[in-house]
């Protein structure tokens, strides 16, 4: 028998899917195609990590969006707790083993940038990273203007994109999410890959934001 096959995700992964799809909604940045690619990142990190639970982290990365609000919803700070704790409620009517229930549910909480919680196993670290390398480089881009399309946000200040004479603000201009929060994302990666891959993505953010502001001032 193959290492592959003796995997757990070779079982769970597509019925993890199709929880996961049979809780979509239309929200195309956070799709099922997200969910994929979180976990991708996160098989990546795995390599560096062998002593994480690979069967925690896939769960946690098709399962942490299960409860998505809205950006602009006051009660999103509560969704990937939400989250964690409908995926606990599923995984338990699909044999999951209930052992790992804990650290799935926590690293599906942890998972969540407004959630503002501090991941305590590697699982959850590795899982908090996937998610943000998803929102980092060019997926990550066209995800920020699918999202502030449908908050109906400006692409960019008309005479200041790059917000040198005045405040960022990126609950106006679409643009400005590069540098209010994209930016800050590599930082706060909890692995070494996972910062290492973040820069290297965030660096064609930024190339990118330089070249918007030349196109939209007809520089």
């Amino acid at each position: 028998m193959s290492q592959r096959a003796r995997r757990p995700d070779t079982e769970w992964e597509p019925r993890l899917a199709a929880l996961a799809a049979a809780h979509a909604d239309d929200d195309g940045a956070h799709d099922l195609s997200h969910l994929r690619r979180v976990w991708r990142n996160a098989g990546a990190l795995l390599n560096h990590h062998p002593e994480a639970d690979r069967l925690v982290v896939l769960a946690a990365c098709y399962l942490h969006d299960l409860v998505n609000l809205p950006k602009d919803d006051p009660q999103r700070h509560l969704a990937s707790q939400r989250s964690a704790a409908l995926a606990v409620d599923a995984l338990q009517t699909l044999g999951f083993p209930p052992e790992k229930l804990d650290a799935v549910a926590h690293a599906i909480a942890c998972h969540s940038f407004s959630a503002g919680l501090t991941p305590a196993t590697i699982e959850a670290k590795i899982v908090q990273d996937a998610d943000r390398l998803d929102a980092l480089g060019a997926v990550g881009l066209a995800r920020m203007w699918y999202v502030s399309g449908t908050l109906r946000r400006a692409m960019a200040h008309p005479d200041d994109p790059l917000a040198h004479a005045r405040p960022l603000d990126d609950r106006q201009y679409a643009l400005d999410h590069i540098s209010v929060k994209l930016a800050t994302l590599p930082d706060l990666m909890q692995t070494a890959a996972g910062r290492a891959e973040g820069l290297r993505r965030l660096a064609r953010l930024n190339a990118f934001r330089a070249e918007f502001a030349d196109e939209w001032l007809g520089r």
